[in-house]
C-alpha cells in the first residue's frame, strides 16, 4: 500500500521533511556564526600573546637588504626586513614596528603627529582679522609683504628673483596685540594656525626639545600653507653663555634646532614663522641674522588715534548711552595697550550689568577706568619690589 493511499501519513512525511531542512538550515547558520566567533576571539587570543613591538625611526636601507634605525629604546640598530613588508614604504623618516625578539622590521606604521603637538593651539582658520585690531596700521602693512604675500602671491617674488623673508619678529610690551597679527595673518593668508608658546620646548630629557621642533614643523609641512607662531621666543632665544648648566645646554640645543629648521634643507616655501617677545634685548644674534628672523617689527603702546580705533572696535556691538564720549577715554588712557582697554570696556559692562542695565553710560565707564587704572598702578609697583 502507498503513501497516496493514506494523505495523512503523507502528509506528515511532508512535514517533517520540511521541519528537518529547516533545522539543518539553521545549524548551518550557527556553524557560520560560531566558526566567526571562533577565528574573531582566536585574533583577540593572539593579540593577548604576542610579544610587543619596538617603535623605531628608520635611517637608511642598507644594499644587502638591511636597514639602519633608531630605536625608541635609545641605540641605533642595524636590523632585517620581514618579507611580508614593502621595502618600497622603507625611507628615512619613517615610523616602523620591530620584534621584540629578532629586532626585525616587521610592519610600517602610520604616519601620526605628535601629542604634544596636538596639544599645542592649532587652528584651521583664526576667525580674527585685520578689521579686529586697531593702531596697528604701519605693523599689519608690514606683516602684509612679509607673510601674505608670499603664501597668496609667490609668483611675485619669483618674477623679481627675490626670496620673501622666511621669519618675522614681533617685539613690544605685553598686550599690544602680537597674537592678534598673527591670528590675522593666518587668516588673511587661508593658512593653518600653530601656535606654540617657547617653553613648551624645554623638557628635561636630553633631545626632547629639539625631538618637539622638529615635530611642530614637520606637522607644519604637512598643514601647509601654515604660520607657526612662537609666542615668548626668549624662553629658548636667550643669548648663549660658554659655562651653563646641563639644563641651558639642553635649551641651546632646542635653539640651534630651530635655526636649523628655519635654515634647514626642506623649504619653508608654505610655512612661514613667526615669533613674539617682550624682551627683544635678552635673544641671541643667530636668530636676529638675515635669513632667519628678517624683519623686525615692533609692536609699541597705541597712542591716541590708535587707543580710540580700539575702544571702536571693541564697543562696537555694545550699547552705548548718548553720553558715551570715547574720545575723552582714548585721551584718558595713555600709556594702556590693547588688552588694557579690552578689560575696561567688558569691566563698564558688567558695571551696567550690576545696575541692571542693558546698555552702558558714561559713568560706568569712570568706574571702569578708575579700576583698571588702580589694577595697572599696583601691577607696575609689584615689578619694582
Amino acid at each position: 500500500m502507498s503513501l497516496s493511499s493514506h494523505p495523512e501519513k503523507s502528509d506528515y512525511v511532508d512535514d517533517e521533511i520540511a521541519r528537518l531542512r529547516e533545522r539543518v538550515r539553521y545549524l548551518t547558520q550557527l556553524k557560520i556564526t560560531l566558526e566567526r566567533d571562533l577565528e574573531y576571539y582566536r585574533k583577540e587570543l593572539d593579540k593577548l600573546l604576542s610579544p610587543p613591538h619596538i617603535e623605531a625611526v628608520v635611517l637608511e636601507v642598507l644594499e644587502d637588504g638591511r636597514a639602519v634605525v633608531k630605536s625608541t629604546t635609545g641605540p641605533n640598530l642595524i636590523v632585517n626586513i620581514a618579507a611580508s613588508v614593502d621595502v618600497s614604504k622603507l625611507r628615512p623618516g619613517v615610523i616602523v614596528g620591530l620584534n621584540n625578539r629578532g629586532s626585525t622590521i616587521v610592519e610600517v606604521l602610520p604616519k601620526r603627529v605628535d601629542p604634544l603637538v596636538k596639544a599645542m593651539e592649532v587652528i584651521e582658520k583664526p576667525d580674527v582679522t585685520f578689521d579686529d585690531i586697531g593702531g596697528l596700521k604701519e605693523q599689519i602693512r608690514e606683516l602684509h609683504e612679509a607673510v601674505v604675500l608670499p603664501l597668496v602671491k609667490p609668483k611675485i617674488f619669483k618674477e623679481l628673483g627675490i626670496d620673501p623673508p622666511k621669519g618675522v619678529l614681533l617685539y613690544g610690551p605685553p598686550g599690544t596685540g602680537k597674537t592678534l597679527l598673527a591670528k590675522a595673518v593666518a587668516s588673511t593668508s587661508n593658512a593653518v594656525f600653530i601656535r606654540v608658546v617657547a617653553s613648551e620646548f624645554v623638557n628635561k630629557f636630553i633631545g626632547e626639545g629639539a625631538r618637539l621642533v622638529r615635530e611642530v614643523f614637520r606637522y607644519a609641512r604637512e598643514k601647509a600653507p601654515a604660520i607657526v607662531f612662537i609666542d615668548e621666543i626668549d624662553a629658548i632665544g636667550s643669548r648663549r653663555i660658554d659655562m651653563g648648566t646641563s639644563g641651558d645646554r639642553e635649551v641651546q640645543r632646542t635653539l640651534l634646532q630651530l635655526l636649523a629648521e628655519i635654515d634647514g634643507f626642506e623649504p619653508l616655501s608654505n610655512v612661514k614663522v613667526i615669533a613674539a617677545t617682550n624682551r627683544v634685548d635678552l635673544l641671541d644674534p643667530a636668530l636676529l641674522r638675515p635669513g632667519r628672523f628678517d624683519r623686525l617689527i615692533e609692536v609699541p603702546l597705541p597712542d591716541y588715534k590708535g587707543r580710540l580705533e580700539i575702544l571702536k572696535i571693541h564697543t562696537r556691538r555694545m550699547k552705548l548711552g548718548k553720553d558715551v564720549n570715547l574720545d575723552y577715554i582714548a585721551r584718558a588712557t595713555e600709556g594702556f595697550s590693547g588688552a588694557d582697554l579690552k578689560a575696561l570696556v567688558t569691566e563698564a559692562g558688567y558695571f551696567a550689568i550690576r545696575e541692571g542695565r542693558s546698555y552702558v553710560v558714561g559713568a560706568d565707564f569712570e568706574k571702569a577706568l578708575e579700576k583698571v587704572g588702580a589694577r595697572k598702578k599696583r601691577g607696575r609697583s609689584l615689578t619694582h619690589l
